[in-house]
Protein backbone atom coordinates (compact mmCIF):
# COMPACT_ATOMS: atom_id res chain seq x y z
CA UNK A 1 0.00 0.00 0.00
CA UNK A 2 2.33 5.38 -2.82
CA UNK A 3 5.58 6.06 -0.56
CA UNK A 4 4.37 9.94 -0.45
CA UNK A 5 1.18 8.53 0.80
CA UNK A 6 0.52 9.94 5.09
CA UNK A 7 1.32 7.08 7.38
CA UNK A 8 -1.37 5.56 9.00
CA UNK A 9 -0.89 8.07 12.28
CA UNK A 10 -2.33 11.27 9.91
CA UNK A 11 -5.71 9.45 9.58
CA UNK A 12 -6.79 9.81 13.53
CA UNK A 13 -10.40 10.75 13.58
CA UNK A 14 -10.82 10.56 9.83
CA UNK A 15 -14.61 9.76 8.78
CA UNK A 16 -14.05 6.69 6.07
CA UNK A 17 -15.35 7.19 2.68
CA UNK A 18 -14.36 7.26 -1.26
CA UNK A 19 -13.57 11.10 -1.30
CA UNK A 20 -10.93 10.15 1.72
CA UNK A 21 -7.10 9.78 -0.23
CA UNK A 22 -6.27 6.44 0.75
CA UNK A 23 -4.17 6.36 3.55
CA UNK A 24 -1.10 3.99 3.71
CA UNK A 25 2.45 3.05 1.35
CA UNK A 26 2.38 0.98 -1.66
CA UNK A 27 3.80 -2.52 -1.00
CA UNK A 28 5.97 -4.87 -3.30
CA UNK A 29 3.07 -6.93 -4.18
CA UNK A 30 4.61 -10.05 -4.02
CA UNK A 31 1.99 -12.38 -3.65
CA UNK A 32 1.25 -16.17 -4.45
CA UNK A 33 -1.24 -19.21 -4.08
CA UNK A 34 -1.86 -20.12 -1.32
CA UNK A 35 0.73 -17.90 0.60
CA UNK A 36 -1.72 -17.29 3.16
CA UNK A 37 -3.43 -20.96 3.70
CA UNK A 38 -1.85 -21.20 7.68
CA UNK A 39 -3.98 -17.98 8.67
CA UNK A 40 -7.21 -18.43 6.39
CA UNK A 41 -7.23 -22.08 8.14
CA UNK A 42 -7.01 -20.64 11.62
CA UNK A 43 -8.86 -17.36 11.19
CA UNK A 44 -11.44 -19.86 9.81
CA UNK A 45 -11.77 -21.97 12.66
CA UNK A 46 -11.25 -18.78 15.51
CA UNK A 47 -13.95 -16.42 13.54
CA UNK A 48 -16.57 -19.35 13.05
CA UNK A 49 -19.22 -18.62 16.15
CA UNK A 50 -19.51 -14.86 15.30
CA UNK A 51 -19.62 -15.91 11.48
CA UNK A 52 -22.46 -18.35 12.12
CA UNK A 53 -24.47 -15.65 14.70
CA UNK A 54 -23.97 -12.23 12.49
CA UNK A 55 -26.62 -10.84 10.79
CA UNK A 56 -27.10 -10.99 7.28
CA UNK A 57 -23.74 -10.94 4.59
CA UNK A 58 -21.01 -10.23 7.18
CA UNK A 59 -17.73 -8.62 5.95
CA UNK A 60 -13.93 -9.39 5.77
CA UNK A 61 -11.65 -7.42 4.14
CA UNK A 62 -7.88 -8.14 2.50
CA UNK A 63 -5.95 -5.39 3.53
CA UNK A 64 -3.19 -4.86 0.59
CA UNK A 65 -3.91 -8.35 -0.98
CA UNK A 66 -0.63 -7.45 -3.40
CA UNK A 67 -0.01 -7.34 -7.26
CA UNK A 68 -2.08 -10.01 -7.68
CA UNK A 69 -5.95 -11.05 -6.10
CA UNK A 70 -5.14 -14.82 -4.80
CA UNK A 71 -5.16 -14.19 -1.33
CA UNK A 72 -8.27 -12.46 -1.59
CA UNK A 73 -9.95 -14.89 -3.49
CA UNK A 74 -8.71 -17.74 -1.60
CA UNK A 75 -9.96 -16.11 1.63
CA UNK A 76 -13.60 -15.69 -0.14
CA UNK A 77 -13.51 -19.55 -0.57
CA UNK A 78 -12.51 -20.59 2.85
CA UNK A 79 -14.85 -17.75 4.48
CA UNK A 80 -17.73 -19.74 2.43
CA UNK A 81 -17.58 -22.34 3.69
CA UNK A 82 -18.23 -21.80 7.32
CA UNK A 83 -20.99 -18.45 6.31
CA UNK A 84 -22.00 -18.93 2.19
CA UNK A 85 -22.98 -14.87 2.34
CA UNK A 86 -20.23 -14.00 3.80
CA UNK A 87 -18.63 -10.93 1.46
CA UNK A 88 -15.09 -10.24 1.54
CA UNK A 89 -13.73 -6.88 0.35
CA UNK A 90 -9.90 -6.86 -1.47
CA UNK A 91 -8.48 -3.56 -0.69
CA UNK A 92 -5.79 -1.60 -2.47
CA UNK A 93 -4.24 1.85 -2.24
CA UNK A 94 -2.53 1.23 -5.90
CA UNK A 95 -5.33 1.73 -8.73
CA UNK A 96 -3.89 -0.29 -11.08
CA UNK A 97 -3.96 -2.74 -8.89
CA UNK A 98 -7.36 -2.73 -8.42
CA UNK A 99 -7.89 -2.66 -12.16
CA UNK A 100 -6.13 -5.42 -12.44
CA UNK A 101 -8.14 -7.97 -9.82
CA UNK A 102 -11.79 -6.97 -11.14
CA UNK A 103 -12.07 -9.97 -13.45
CA UNK A 104 -11.64 -11.91 -10.41
CA UNK A 105 -14.57 -10.21 -8.97
CA UNK A 106 -17.98 -12.25 -7.83
CA UNK A 107 -20.38 -9.62 -6.80
CA UNK A 108 -21.70 -9.86 -4.25
CA UNK A 109 -19.72 -11.85 -2.21
CA UNK A 110 -15.67 -11.10 -3.37
CA UNK A 111 -15.49 -7.14 -4.46
CA UNK A 112 -12.25 -5.08 -4.69
CA UNK A 113 -11.82 -1.17 -4.24
CA UNK A 114 -8.95 1.30 -3.87
CA UNK A 115 -8.39 2.44 -0.07
CA UNK A 116 -5.89 2.04 2.57
CA UNK A 117 -5.82 1.87 6.22
CA UNK A 118 -8.89 3.77 6.50
CA UNK A 119 -10.60 0.49 5.16
CA UNK A 120 -13.80 2.06 2.61
CA UNK A 121 -16.61 0.03 3.10
CA UNK A 122 -20.48 0.40 1.41
CA UNK A 123 -23.29 -0.41 3.61
CA UNK A 124 -23.86 -1.22 6.80
CA UNK A 125 -20.22 -2.17 6.76
CA UNK A 126 -19.88 1.29 6.62
CA UNK A 127 -20.86 2.08 9.86
CA UNK A 128 -21.27 -0.99 11.81
CA UNK A 129 -17.38 -2.32 10.61
CA UNK A 130 -15.82 -5.15 9.29
CA UNK A 131 -16.01 -8.76 10.93
CA UNK A 132 -12.58 -9.53 9.61
CA UNK A 133 -9.93 -7.29 8.60
CA UNK A 134 -7.03 -9.40 7.41
CA UNK A 135 -3.68 -7.53 7.01
CA UNK A 136 -0.66 -9.48 5.94
CA UNK A 137 2.79 -8.38 5.06
CA UNK A 138 1.55 -4.94 5.48
CA UNK A 139 3.15 -2.98 8.15
CA UNK A 140 6.71 -4.50 7.32
CA UNK A 141 7.83 -1.34 5.61
CA UNK A 142 6.30 0.61 8.22
CA UNK A 143 8.54 1.95 11.11
CA UNK A 144 7.87 0.50 14.78
CA UNK A 145 6.77 3.70 16.56
CA UNK A 146 3.61 3.41 13.31
CA UNK A 147 2.42 0.18 14.29
CA UNK A 148 0.04 1.34 17.20
CA UNK A 149 -1.58 4.04 15.18
CA UNK A 150 -2.38 1.84 12.48
CA UNK A 151 -3.57 -1.09 14.80
CA UNK A 152 -5.87 1.87 16.39
CA UNK A 153 -7.09 2.46 13.24
CA UNK A 154 -8.00 -0.91 11.92
CA UNK A 155 -9.60 -1.84 15.23
CA UNK A 156 -11.26 0.75 15.03
CA UNK A 157 -13.43 -0.48 11.38
CA UNK A 158 -13.94 -3.75 13.20
CA UNK A 159 -17.44 -4.61 14.02
CA UNK A 160 -18.07 -5.85 17.40
CA UNK A 161 -16.69 -9.34 17.67
CA UNK A 162 -14.25 -8.86 14.92
CA UNK A 163 -11.28 -9.44 14.16
CA UNK A 164 -7.81 -7.94 12.83
CA UNK A 165 -5.06 -10.47 12.04
CA UNK A 166 -1.91 -8.79 11.15
CA UNK A 167 1.29 -10.54 10.64
CA UNK A 168 3.89 -11.80 8.20
CA UNK A 169 4.94 -14.49 6.27
CA UNK A 170 7.20 -16.17 3.95
CA UNK A 171 6.94 -15.91 -0.11
CA UNK A 172 5.47 -19.19 -0.21
CA UNK A 173 3.73 -19.26 3.41
CA UNK A 174 5.82 -22.17 5.36
CA UNK A 175 6.35 -19.79 8.40
CA UNK A 176 4.01 -16.99 9.36
CA UNK A 177 3.49 -15.13 12.63
CA UNK A 178 0.53 -12.86 13.18
CA UNK A 179 -0.69 -11.03 15.78
CA UNK A 180 -4.83 -11.25 16.58
CA UNK A 181 -6.75 -8.06 17.49
CA UNK A 182 -10.24 -6.93 18.90
CA UNK A 183 -11.25 -3.76 19.18
CA UNK A 184 -9.65 -3.29 22.39
CA UNK A 185 -6.58 -4.34 21.06
CA UNK A 186 -3.93 -7.26 20.95
CA UNK A 187 -4.78 -10.43 22.01
CA UNK A 188 -2.90 -13.12 21.08
CA UNK A 189 -0.05 -14.12 18.67
CA UNK A 190 0.39 -17.29 16.51
CA UNK A 191 3.28 -18.78 15.01
CA UNK A 192 3.02 -21.66 12.23
CA UNK A 193 5.39 -23.50 10.15
CA UNK A 194 5.23 -26.24 7.74
CA UNK A 195 7.11 -28.17 9.93
CA UNK A 196 8.79 -30.79 7.58
CA UNK A 197 12.47 -28.65 6.90
CA UNK A 198 11.97 -26.92 10.45
CA UNK A 199 15.55 -26.65 12.07
CA UNK A 200 14.24 -25.35 15.38
CA UNK A 201 10.96 -22.47 16.41
CA UNK A 202 13.13 -20.05 16.44
CA UNK A 203 13.46 -20.01 12.43
CA UNK A 204 10.55 -17.72 12.75
CA UNK A 205 12.03 -14.99 14.57
CA UNK A 206 12.40 -13.07 11.33
CA UNK A 207 8.72 -13.63 10.46
CA UNK A 208 7.78 -12.01 13.71
CA UNK A 209 5.28 -9.07 12.86
CA UNK A 210 6.81 -5.30 12.70
CA UNK A 211 5.73 -4.94 16.28
CA UNK A 212 7.89 -7.91 17.59
CA UNK A 213 10.98 -8.05 14.82
CA UNK A 214 12.83 -5.90 16.77
CA UNK A 215 12.53 -7.02 20.03
CA UNK A 216 13.56 -10.28 19.30
CA UNK A 217 16.85 -9.83 21.55
CA UNK A 218 17.68 -10.56 25.02
CA UNK A 219 15.64 -9.01 28.00
CA UNK A 220 12.71 -9.27 25.74
CA UNK A 221 9.70 -10.87 26.32
CA UNK A 222 9.46 -12.59 22.79
CA UNK A 223 13.06 -13.50 22.93
CA UNK A 224 12.56 -15.70 26.10
CA UNK A 225 9.84 -17.06 24.27
CA UNK A 226 11.61 -18.27 21.30
CA UNK A 227 14.22 -19.46 23.16
CA UNK A 228 11.97 -21.78 25.69
CA UNK A 229 10.55 -23.03 22.44
CA UNK A 230 13.76 -24.15 21.04
CA UNK A 231 14.62 -25.60 24.64
CA UNK A 232 11.47 -27.40 24.34
CA UNK A 233 12.15 -28.78 21.04
CA UNK A 234 15.39 -29.74 21.84
CA UNK A 235 14.10 -31.80 24.50
CA UNK A 236 11.76 -33.40 22.44
CA UNK A 237 13.94 -34.56 19.61
CA UNK A 238 13.40 -38.36 20.68
CA UNK A 239 9.67 -37.99 19.69
CA UNK A 240 11.12 -36.94 16.01
CA UNK A 241 11.80 -40.58 15.44
CA UNK A 242 7.71 -40.43 15.11
CA UNK A 243 7.92 -37.52 12.94
CA UNK A 244 7.87 -33.52 13.22
CA UNK A 245 4.39 -32.89 14.09
CA UNK A 246 4.88 -35.41 17.16
CA UNK A 247 8.02 -33.27 18.35
CA UNK A 248 6.31 -30.50 17.51
CA UNK A 249 3.08 -31.25 19.74
CA UNK A 250 5.71 -32.68 22.77
CA UNK A 251 7.55 -29.11 22.41
CA UNK A 252 4.28 -27.29 22.23
CA UNK A 253 2.81 -29.39 25.93
CA UNK A 254 5.86 -28.42 27.29
CA UNK A 255 5.90 -24.61 26.46
CA UNK A 256 2.04 -24.53 28.01
CA UNK A 257 3.49 -25.95 31.31
CA UNK A 258 5.06 -21.99 31.24
CA UNK A 259 3.71 -19.73 29.01
CA UNK A 260 -0.24 -18.99 28.91
CA UNK A 261 -0.62 -20.83 25.91
CA UNK A 262 -4.19 -20.75 24.22
CA UNK A 263 -5.88 -23.60 22.39
CA UNK A 264 -4.78 -27.40 22.60
CA UNK A 265 -3.25 -30.39 20.51
CA UNK A 266 -5.89 -29.57 17.41
CA UNK A 267 -4.18 -26.66 16.94
CA UNK A 268 -0.84 -28.04 17.54
CA UNK A 269 -1.00 -30.92 15.27
CA UNK A 270 -1.18 -28.24 12.58
CA UNK A 271 1.91 -26.65 13.29
CA UNK A 272 0.46 -23.76 15.41
CA UNK A 273 1.43 -22.42 18.64
CA UNK A 274 -0.92 -19.54 19.76
CA UNK A 275 0.37 -17.35 23.30
CA UNK A 276 -1.74 -15.04 24.97
CA UNK A 277 -0.01 -11.60 23.92
CA UNK A 278 0.44 -9.84 27.25
CA UNK A 279 3.37 -12.70 27.73
CA UNK A 280 5.48 -11.48 24.76
CA UNK A 281 4.46 -8.08 24.47
CA UNK A 282 7.36 -5.54 24.23
CA UNK A 283 8.69 -5.06 27.45
CA UNK A 284 8.03 -1.17 27.46
CA UNK A 285 4.82 -1.53 26.46
CA UNK A 286 3.57 -4.15 29.83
Amino acid sequence: MSSTSAGPGSAAGRRPGRSAKPVGAVTRGTTNPNRLRRMDRWIAAELAPELRRSGPAPVAVDLGYGAAPWTAVELYQRLAAVRPDVRVVGIEIEPERVAVAQRYARPPGLSFRRGGFEVPLDGPAAVGGALLIRAANVLRQYEEAQVADAWALLCGRLAPGGLLVEGTCDEIGRRQVWVALDRTGPRTVTFAARLGGLERPSDLAERLPKALIHRNVPGEPVHAFLRDMDRAWASAAPYGNFGARQRWMAMARAVAGDWPVVGGPRRWRLGELTVRWEAVAPGDTR
